[in-house]
């Protein structure tokens, strides 16, 4: 049974809306016994009470929300209501576009979304093609040897040559390659990191020395030397700024591009990742999308784009986002008092099977068929939505569909095991190796 919130802490006194439901502290010491994940704390919360709903870990309740319309109104209606505050992820991306708030972050993403939408995209076509040829050699040299390689490592060595590509107009080297290890190591590193700055910033040092290193170089070749083979990259645009715009300086500079690795591979290398994963537990949905069309058709590529989608569906590259309530409101008829925390989870929103037909089925039939889906948008999404959604959507659906439109005709993984579980960080990664071997389809 849901127990009362704090008096006054989610405005229940107040007469425009109803007090949030709370879940049961027993619920919450059962799960703290069983040393769960959080986001099984989170899938209780909702099943029990609804999509919107409290729990309390700490001294005050922190509001899960589900239900599309929430959703909608926190993320996309009053962005101003609910508000960022510090990224987890700060002491590894600084003052990038990520974590910056208010006008700064406002310029920030004015200077990158050009470079994202419309023509701004169609400048990194030849470079994402060119990765994806490389992968595709890789591939077939792993077909022919029947070598043993890792999915998970190929997929993020795809993603890291695409964005660094993008970013220096140069190819992905093996010793930058070497370096950048150090940036999934971060990210992997925050959930268990000390709260205090100091502390966690200590325990990665050595990792983030490398980051800082590549940075460097990369920001000093870019200002020094002639464009790459592949011309100017993002890394050449925030030079520019900084001509004009004093706030560019080295360290913003370094915070961008690091933003830009982590937030350019880290997603699309798990989103590729999970989609093989699905896929060797659901081969008839690569042979259906075969199927959909010739090479190189609409058809096929929309096929394509749904097992795409279907994967972002099970594992959303924006899984939980954060917000305080900067302001009293009302959300879904609740009352939400200021200072409240609030977690959008787009993860139970894709698997409420009040919104999704067999939500745990494997099925990207959803986003082909008129009407499979849910309708309201707030149902559907894996990149967030509202002022503060992911920059590089167009660019992380682009890069996954030609990279699996070389892959999926020419070879099928065969694992020799697959993790247990996910990870759940910044991303929903696999949480471990992902060995295998490829039968040739060619």
């Amino acid at each position: 049974m849901a127990t009362p919130a704090s008096p006054g802490f989610l405005a229940s006194q107040s007469p425009a809306g109803r007090r949030v439901p709370e879940l049961d502290p027993a619920v919450v010491g059962e799960w703290k016994d069983g040393g769960g994940e959080l986001v099984e704390l989170f899938a209780r919360a909702r099943e029990q009470l609804g999509g919107v709903a409290a729990f309390r870990l700490g001294p005050g309740p922190s509001v899960l929300v589900t239900a599309p319309e929430a959703v909608q109104h926190v993320l996309a209606h009053h962005p101003d209501r609910y508000v960022k505050r510090s990224h987890r992820a700060r002491l590894l991306l600084g003052d990038g576009v990520l974590c910056a708030t208010g006008e700064a972050w406002q310029r920030q993403r004015r200077l990158l979304q050009s470079q994202f939408t419309g023509r701004g995209m169609r400048r990194y076509e030849q470079r994402i093609d060119g990765a994806a040829r490389a992968a595709a050699a890789r591939w077939a040299a792993y077909a022919r040897t029947g070598q043993v390689f890792d999915v998970g490592d190929e997929m993020r060595r795809f993603a890291l040559d695409t964005i660094w590509r993008s970013l220096t107009g140069h190819p992905l080297d093996p010793g930058t390659e070497r370096e950048l290890a150090a940036v999934p190591a971060v990210v992997a590193a925050l959930p268990s990191l000390p709260a205090e700055g100091a502390a966690a910033r200590g325990a990665v040092a050595d990792d983030l020395a490398r980051i800082d290193a590549v940075a460097s170089r990369a920001i000093a070749a870019a200002r020094d030397g002639a464009p790459g083979p592949d011309g100017p990259g993002l890394l050449h645009v925030l030079l520019e700024a900084a001509g004009t715009r004093p706030e560019y300086t080295d360290g913003l500079i370094r915070d961008e591009l690091v933003t830009l690795l982590v937030a350019g591979h880290e997603t699309t290398a798990s989103t590729l990742t999970w989609l093989y994963l699905l896929l060797d537990r659901n081969p008839e949905a690569r042979e259906q999308a075969l199927a959909a069309g010739a090479e190189g058709s609409p058809e096929r590529r929309r096929a394509v784009q749904a097992l795409v989608h279907e994967t972002l569906r099970f594992y959303p590259s924006a899984w939980i986002l954060p917000r305080s309530a900067a302001q009293d409101d009302v959300l879904a008829g609740y009352a939400i008092e200021a200072g409240t925390d609030l977690l959008v989870c787009p993860y139970l929103t894709h698997r409420d099977p009040g919104l999704w037909e067999d939500p745990e089925r494997f099925d990207p039939g959803r986003f082909t068929t008129p009407g499979r889906r849910p309708a309201h948008p707030g149902s559907y999404l894996p990149f967030g939505m509202g002022p503060r959604a992911c920059l590089g959507l167009q660019f992380a659906l682009r890069e996954t569909t030609v990279l699996l439109e070389h892959l999926l005709p020419a070879h099928t993984p065969r694992f020799r095991s697959v993790p247990d579980k996910a990870a759940y960080s910044i991303t929903v990664r696999p949480d471990g190796p992902t060995p295998a071997t490829l039968d040739d389809r060619t």
